[in-house]
């Protein structure tokens, strides 16, 4: 008997319509019990885990979400989570970066609510469950019927079904009700072990005529790291780039991720990307600014005495960028 974990946070796949606007009133058990099919044969132990909207959590229920799931996994043959899906690739990033790669995990959601006429949640939970009852290892998304890659997924929409997409890696498979198609296998993208809270760390967006307010203003918040969301292939403007020199030498790192939602950043310009990169700007490859924020503050959590460094190492060996 293959034994699953259900872990609930929330999110429109659990949510019904009030006089307020959608609130989550669905518990784990209702969303398993309107699963149409299940994994056989399995057993399935649900867990109510948080009951927000995922707009509303935080970074300290980030990190505990991260410890549950690891706890869970070691107790289980594989876990799903439901999750909403605005932060959804935020989760699934830092669920990976701390999973032990020894159980399978999935994250997944709905775009309609769980009262909606023809809700997606039961059709995303029933996929997700028959995914990690195949048995890869790994943390992944599934979504309107595609397994995808925790590190690279990406929210592409705000209302269609198909809201996920990891640009530049493709579906990992396909799961209906045929089966599970398995297309690639994602590498081992684990970094450390969940930490018992996150570092601060602050995205700064590049528009025309951006200054370095931002910057300074993220820091004397306290954040200890600064993800800029650079134009292009890793550009800002000069004064972003003249703060986040001044930041590098004051020993607080800068990450430079795209703001254009696909393709890898590289310092090619001068006086821009270029010259962040030899200011010693951690370029993260193709990750979203919002991956590669959690990529930084887990490793300043995990390495304090080198955090660039060894988001460099894992960069490398996962492929996100490549080596030096």
């Amino acid at each position: 008997m293959t034994r699953l974990a259900l872990l609930a946070t929330g999110g429109t796949i659990a949510t019904r319509a009030t006089e307020a606007g959608r609130a989550v009133a669905a518990d784990a058990a209702e969303l398993l019990a309107a699963v149409p099919h299940l994994p056989a044969p399995a057993e399935v132990t649900t867990l109510d885990v948080a009951g927000r909207l995922s707009f509303a959590a935080g970074l300290d229920d980030l990190a505990a979400l991260a410890t549950t799931v690891r706890a869970v996994a070691a107790e289980h043959d594989g876990v799903v989570v439901t999750h909403g899906t605005d932060t959804l690739e935020e989760t699934a990033a830092l669920l990976a970066l701390t999973h032990d790669r020894a159980t399978p995990v999935t994250v997944t959601g709905a775009q309609r609510p769980f009262d909606d006429p023809a809700p997606d949640g039961p059709g995303n939970l029933g996929a997700a469950l028959r995914w990690v009852a195949h048995g890869r290892p790994g943390v992944t998304v599934t979504f309107a019927g595609h397994v995808l890659p925790a590190i690279g997924v990406r929210k592409v929409h705000t209302a269609a079904l198909t809201a996920f997409a990891a640009p530049g890696r493709g579906p990992l498979a396909e799961v209906d009700d045929a089966g599970v198609r398995e297309h690639a296998v994602a590498p081992d993208a684990s970094l450390g072990d969940p930490p018992a809270a996150l570092p601060r760390v602050d995205v700064v967006a590049q528009y025309v005529g951006a200054d370095a307010h931002a910057l300074d203003a993220a820091v004397a918040a306290g954040a200890r790291g600064v993800v800029v969301a650079a134009f292009g292939a890793g550009n800002a403007t000069p004064a972003v780039v003249a703060g986040a020199r001044a930041l590098l030498e004051r020993g607080v790192p800068v990450a430079v991720a795209s703001r254009t939602g696909a393709g890898p950043v590289e310092g090619l310009y001068a006086g821009g990307g270029a010259e962040l990169a030899r200011a010693g700007a951690l370029f993260a490859g193709d990750l979203s600014p919002w991956q590669a924020r959690l990529l930084l503050a887990l490793a300043l959590a995990t390495a304090p005495e080198d955090p660039v460094g060894a988001a460099r190492a894992w960069m490398a060996r996962t492929g996100v960028a490549p080596g030096p």
